[in-house]
């Protein structure tokens, strides 16, 4: 079946090679068999497509005789299904530059149009436990943590101080090696030998033998933003392993908040119960209560509540927001208590009350 190679890559039959090229681009980064979710079929069928309508000769004979053109005595554009082999090099017709393809694809140099990416160290990621008030009014901690840093010596960059620096071994001073894919494409990838710089020291550091790095304990201050809630991270930029000549990696804090006895958090607010006898509620009464920062107050019980009700006290919850002074509320959880074990005298009162109708 003739296949429509403007459909497949999704431009106009009178579209210029600018526009084809640029459609090519798109798929072809979109559908790589080497990109998660990619599909080499399509990306096969995206390749066929562009390496005819990208050639002005073949172009003109598709557009005359359709995707077939090749069995009247043309070259053909199809796939080579050995997986590229003969490229490049115009074997039987087909003259790609692959460099063309994947200039832009990050997925192979590292970087964006063949431009070298800074090395970055790896991440660390640490659990700490506070309790219940802590995560309401924020606090600090101080940790040790032993991670790879930056040797004190040679300040990352792994040589005898003083020793001076010569051409990179690995990559002859070019900062970059290639990597050859499919047997025959040719990419390029930052030297790590030298991290793309192209020299290397003449002499190794003693302290950390030519790596930059050491491990090492450092302590670190943690501030722990008031309302932070269990479960939640906190990220403090630059303060992971250390990545000789690159950026350091990120430490991750992960929040494990204690269970209070006499407090719960509810988003914003927090809860708390008070117990009161039966007689208070019926007739109403005054209660002191503590409020979790320890101040206390007077908290007035209205005649009649009911088992269960809540009772909110403004602005004494969690703080909204990490920067914010506004809090949410105290909610006060109201529960009468059931006396056991009646005298003969609050029988007889009962039954008194009873007999009133109450």
């Amino acid at each position: 079946m003739a296949k429509d190679y403007y459909k497949i890559l999704g431009v106009e039959k009178n579209a210029s090679k600018e526009d084809v090229k640029k459609a090519f681009h798109k798929l072809a980064h979109k559908y790589h068999p080497d990109r998660k979710g990619g599909d080499e079929s399509k990306f096969k069928e995206i390749n066929e497509a562009y390496q005819t309508l990208s050639d002005d000769s073949k172009r003109s004979q598709y557009d005359t005789y359709g995707s077939n053109y090749g069995d009247r005595g043309g070259t053909g554009a199809g796939w080579d299904p050995g997986g590229f082999q003969g490229f490049p090099g115009g074997a039987e017709g087909f003259n790609f530059d692959f460099g063309d393809i994947f200039n832009g694809f990050d997925f192979f140099s590292g970087a964006s149009g063949g431009r070298q990416r800074t090395q970055r160290g790896r991440d660390i990621s640490i659990d700490i436990e506070i309790p219940f008030a802590e995560s309401v009014f924020g606090t600090e901690r101080k940790i040790l943590l032993t991670k790879s840093a930056l040797c004190d010596i040679c300040n990352g960059n792994g040589g005898k101080p003083g020793a001076g620096v010569r051409k990179c071994d690995v990559c002859n001073g070019k900062g970059a090696v290639r990597e050859v894919f499919f047997g025959a494409i040719t990419t390029e990838r930052v030297c790590g030998a030298c991290s793309g710089k192209g020299e290397t020291p003449k002499e190794k550091c003693a302290n950390c033998h030519g790596a930059g790095a050491v491990r090492k304990s450092e302590e670190i201050f943690v501030t722990i933003p008031p309302g932070i809630a269990d479960g939640e991270m906190i990220r403090m930029t630059g303060l992971g392993e250390a990545a000789p000549r690159g950026i350091p990696g990120d430490l991750y804090v992960k929040m494990h908040v204690q269970a209070d006895r006499n407090f719960v958090r509810e988003g914003n607010n927090i809860i708390t119960n008070i117990h009161i006898k039966i007689s208070d509620a019926l007739l109403g009464s005054e209660y002191s209560l503590q409020t979790l920062e320890g101040e206390k107050i007077t908290l007035v019980i209205p005649a009649g509540i009911s088992d269960g009700e809540l009772l909110r006290i403004r602005n004494k919850g969690v703080p909204i927001g990490h920067k914010s002074t506004k809090r949410g509320d105290l909610l006060v959880r109201v529960r009468i208590q059931i006396p056991k074990g009646l005298s003969i005298k609050q029988k007889e009162l009962l039954n008194k009350l009873r007999a009133e109708g109450l």
